[in-house]
């Protein structure tokens, strides 16, 4: 989306006694790799932060991203990676608001043996984060930001410019996710009459506006528009305010905590109408919360579960028996994670780490390219994903159900 970080009390202790140590060496190699051999660690330890809400409503999302990058920095630390280091994630809770993940960027920037970000979820916590951490240089890398300012600055319809070097992101933007939903509801479900409403925030209101040009161009009206608060639940004055203009669907910018009692009150209310939105409400919780069948949401990438490149990726995850799952970001937030690991080794190579090392790492990272377990792993001159496969998904029989991949346009 969006819009927000990894569960690892262990390995966050342990990378704050050795700052507090005012050293990063250890002697202990690690637990070995390559036919059972240990790796050396003798270098030290260093930390990828993770900035994703791992309390709240959007907890579902942001755990499944923190669980993910540890994993990834697991499997690192198994194969001998990073020559001479051992890799351990830090995880902060953004609680999915902007000045908390500010905060949490800068409680990061200040460990110089942070080597990269996974984050954020909300493309208005991004907002903040980002100038701090590239003040530092500190490479970022989101699993889930959808907003396209982000990247390339609010002009990107007509001049798009780069914003910070050190931002990168491995999903779609809503510059596609919103026409590619448009083009769904107009011309595959045949919806001509469509409510608009919006939570207010960067995500909800900049994926809606580019839902709503592409819905226009088509053919279809926009009859009614409403917004509601963030921390909402009663949704009835929003519902009045649509019910005379007799919509055929509502799409909703936002996320899932408003978006599945929003459903539940339309239908109640006597509006028995497909409610669709982004990203943002696909997660089991949205039906938990009152999403019924015929929902409808898009989502980046291709259905983690039907791609072969995923497969080693969920064997593993489930093998590790989280509580949580890996949820909409988990993949994407594996990739991210892999990303910032392959950069911090080029730019190590056999020598030592140094925050001198930041500025390669933002270059190895531009010039990344593997496959990952959502794809093809790669970007563009803005950082932005070159993989812009979409989905969209239905809710039927009570879960949700892929019905259409591919891109917009395509």
């Amino acid at each position: 989306m969006r819009n927000q970080t990894v569960k690892a009390a262990v390995l966050v202790t342990g990378a704050l006694l050795l700052a507090a140590c005012g050293t990063n060496k250890t002697e202990n190699p690690g637990p070995g790799a390559n036919g059972g051999q240990a790796c050396d660690f003798s270098k030290g330890t260093l930390v990828i932060g993770v900035i994703a809400p791992q309390s709240g409503g959007l907890s579902a999302l942001g755990l499944g991203i923190k669980n993910s990058a540890e994993l990834a920095a697991e499997q690192a630390n198994q194969k001998c990676t990073v020559k001479g280091y051992e890799i351990k994630v830090q995880t902060e809770d953004d609680q999915a608001t902007a000045q908390v993940g500010g905060q949490a960027a800068t409680r990061l920037s200040s460990n110089p043996d942070i080597v990269g970000v996974v984050g954020t979820l909300n493309s208005s916590v991004a907002q903040t984060v980002q100038p701090i951490l590239s003040g530092k240089k500190i490479l970022m890398v989101s699993p889930a930001n959808t907003n396209p300012s982000l990247t390339q600055g609010k002009d990107y319809a007509t001049a798009p410019k780069r914003q910070f070097e050190n931002y990168f992101r491995v999903c779609a933007t809503d510059a596609l996710q919103g026409p590619f939903a448009a083009d769904y509801m107009v011309g595959t479900a045949g919806k001509k009459s469509i409510a608009i409403i919006t939570d207010g925030k960067t995500y909800g209101e900049g994926l809606a506006a580019e839902f709503k040009k592409q819905a226009e161009k088509m053919g279809a009206k926009v009859v009614a528009t409403a917004r509601v608060g963030e921390r909402e639940t009663d949704f009835s004055a929003a519902i009045t305010s649509i019910r005379g203009a007799n919509p055929d669907a509502v799409y909703y910018g936002g996320e899932y905590p408003q978006a599945g009692p929003l459903s539940k009150q339309l239908k109640d209310a006597g509006l028995n109408i497909p409610l669709m939105g982004g990203d943002g409400i696909y997660d089991d919780r949205f039906i938990e919360l009152g999403g019924k069948d015929g929902d409808l949401a898009t989502s980046v990438g291709a259905p983690t579960e039907s791609l072969d490149t995923a497969k080693a990726f969920v064997d593993a995850y489930n093998a590790k028996g989280y509580k949580d799952g890996y949820s909409a970001y988990g993949a994407f937030s594996f990739d991210a994670t892999n990303v910032i690991i392959a950069a911090l080794a080029q730019a190590i190579g056999d020598g030592e780490w140094g925050e001198d090392k930041r500025a390669a790492m933002l270059t190895a990272a531009q010039g990344y390219s593997a496959q990952g377990a959502t794809g093809e792993v790669k970007f563009d001159e803005f950082g932005d994903s070159t993989n812009k496969l979409l989905t969209v998904y239905k809710v039927t029989g009570g879960e949700w159900v892929a019905d259409k991949t591919g891109t917009f346009g395509g």
